[in-house]
């Protein structure tokens, strides 16, 4: 590990850009802590000790929304707005073939795909300012009906988001890669030393939360080693390429396919459609109509994240989604006439149409898979905590959840594949 870090330090280029990059991410990390002006921080306190879902929305933007700063939304709008264009590809002609054509078409579908998020960030950060006023025994924001109040907070909190947005490009052009990814996982980090001190401080207190401490902790281990395993699995289908003219000879390769190959799309799906019920809520239960009242009560006892109605939704819709969203981004057809057009063809399995159906068979096999692991590794948490309640030896905070155990993980295992191609290239150079 020593030798390692000291290569990486020898390598100038590599080392400028991991600490271009941790300088990034340092300016990320100050910008979560500045609070908006005019924000009653003990509402904002009472709020999320009585809403886990926005404790939850909170741990994903490293603290924002807790802080209620000017990034409060974090890049959940940039989010939103890349999972739109990529669908949105596959439904406009126009937009498929732009993004057929290399490098300049990811310029062009990156571009419009920045253009989205200002809106979505707009119109995202009424809908949170207004869901947490909402929430509140007393206004977060005072005079939040008054537009001088509510316009300048909106307009700050989407230029954060953009703000984060321009970061995260210059992680990707400029440091170790894929910035975005790595401000999320900045963020999710930078929340557990916190929940870890308040976990430990109460098992300081009550000796019999140290049982389901030591559970959460060994599960969350088991569910690393899990996960490591499951992304980096894939099936591998072999292809073998026939001789391209007199003399020339064929080749056998092969075609990876992942286990998990929607990676986290289909939990950013799920929690989206799971949690709106409760958002819808939380409005209707100060509406002056009693059968209002009632519906808002509804949709917040069943479907707040501990009640088994949500769960099941939530698995059912995380395996939903993984099909949905794989069967749009893998297109069989075109990778059956991007092999045949190569003189390649599967052993057994004709070309053409016949190729196309093998290929579909195999990814939906492995997406039922692929979608039960993400879906318990998504519940298993909820589920967990609310087994040592049921027993009486007291519930304590996730420290992580499923979703960001996904999350952190992938982009470690990133991370280190792009530390090791920069260490190769590093020393490559150094003969030439």
């Amino acid at each position: 590990m020593l030798k390692t870090l000291t290569q990486i330090w020898h390598a100038k280029d590599l080392r400028k850009k991991i600490l271009f990059t941790l300088g990034i991410v340092v300016v990320f990390r100050l910008m979560t802590h500045i609070t908006l002006p005019g924000v009653n921080l003990d509402a904002l306190k009472v709020v999320f000790e009585q809403n886990k879902l926005l404790g939850a929305f909170s741990l994903l933007t490293g603290g924002s929304a807790e802080n209620f700063s000017i990034v409060l939304m974090g890049l959940s709008p940039y989010i939103n707005a890349s999972i739109i264009v990529q669908l949105m590809t596959v439904v406009s002609t126009k937009l498929e073939s732009i993004s057929k054509e290399g490098e300049e078409g990811r310029r062009k579908i990156n571009r419009y795909t920045r253009w989205l998020a200002l809106p979505l960030a707009f119109l995202q950060s009424y809908g949170m300012i207004s869901l947490m006023n909402a929430s509140a025994p007393i206004p977060i924001v005072e005079n939040l009906n008054d537009l001088s109040v509510l316009l300048p907070l909106m307009i700050t909190i989407s230029t954060g988001t953009i703000v984060l947005m321009w970061l995260g490009e210059l992680i990707t052009e400029k440091g170790i890669g894929n910035g975005i990814s790595i401000l999320i996982f900045a963020g999710i980090m930078a929340g557990i030393p916190s929940l870890l001190a308040s976990t430990l401080a109460l098992t300081e207190q009550d000796n019999a939360k140290l049982i389901p401490l030591v559970a959460t902790v060994l599960m969350t281990i088991l569910f690393v080693v899990v996960i490591i395993l499951i992304t980096e699995g894939q099936r591998r289908i072999p292809i073998t390429y026939a001789g391209q003219g007199k003399g020339l000879k064929g080749g056998d390769s092969n075609l990876p396919i992942r286990i998990n190959q929607a990676g986290m799309i289909p939990i950013i799906f799920a929690v989206s459609v799971v949690t709106f019920p409760s958002v819808i809520g939380q409005f209707l239960i100060n509406a002056k109509s009693e059968w209002v009242q009632s519906v808002g009560n509804f949709f917040i006892t069943y479907f707040q994240s501990q009640s088994l109605l949500y769960m099941v939704l939530y698995f059912l819709l995380i395996i939903g989604f993984t099909f949905f969203y794989v069967s749009i981004t893998f297109n069989t057809d075109n990778v059956a006439e991007n092999i045949q057009k190569r003189g390649g063809f599967i052993p057994g399995i004709r070309p053409g149409k016949e190729t196309s159906e093998y290929l579909k068979n195999v990814s939906n096999r492995l997406n039922l898979w692929g979608g039960l692991f993400i879906a318990l590794v998504a519940v298993s948490p909820i589920i967990i905590q609310q087994v040592f309640q049921d027993f009486g030896t007291g519930g304590i905070p996730v420290i992580i959840s499923g979703a960001g155990l996904i999350i952190v993980v992938g982009v470690v295992l990133d991370l280190v594949r792009q530390v090791n191609a920069q260490m190769v290239s590093h020393h490559y150079d150094r003969f030439y």
